[in-house]
């Protein structure tokens, strides 16, 4: 069923994306209210495309693009690490990156509810001495009625592998 659904939701992920990260909103004359739709309360179609746009930023390896999805002070555990803001962000996701070279990463939507989304997802990368890894974890998300996430769970296990072992290639 989920694969039906991602086929059919195909198209409207890359323009989704698109405007998840281009839109912002003037309400109100002197304050910029930051949207990155889909919004919530979230149905099957509109987590889905969530997953996929978070997908696809992370594997841009591009901490600021990344950031921008999260609220100006969100709060995250990674780990054992809690980060809170865009900027601490940015900089966990510098040294994650420039640590984790060849990342590539798959995200998988586990459920969801009104304002929050549960992905399954899987990584791989290698060390400075060319040695495979692929993470497993789990994220918890949270988020704000404008789209943003205020709050990040992830718990993340890594296993060594061969390079015959990658997946992702």
């Amino acid at each position: 069923r989920q694969m039906c659904i991602r086929d059919r939701c195909k198209k409207s992920f890359n323009s989704l994306e698109n405007a998840m990260n281009t839109l912002t909103i003037n309400t109100y004359p002197d304050i910029d209210i930051e949207q990155k739709p889909p919004l919530p309360p979230f149905t099957e179609m509109s987590a889905m495309a969530k997953v996929q746009a978070a997908e696809d930023a992370w594997n841009s390896c591009d901490p600021y693009r990344v950031s921008m999805a999260y609220t100006e002070n969100s709060h995250w555990r990674n780990r054992s690490e809690f980060i809170v803001g865009r900027e601490q962000i940015r900089t966990f996701l510098s040294r994650k990156w420039n640590k984790e070279q060849g990342y590539r990463l798959k995200k998988e939507l586990w459920t969801y509810s009104d304002n929050r989304i549960a992905v399954t997802f899987r990584y791989e990368w290698h060390d400075y001495a060319n040695k495979w890894f692929r993470s497993y974890g789990n994220e918890l998300w949270e988020f704000a009625s404008n789209g943003l996430m205020q709050r990040r769970i992830a718990s993340i296990n890594d296993v060594q592998i061969s390079e015959e072992e990658r997946e992702f290639k």
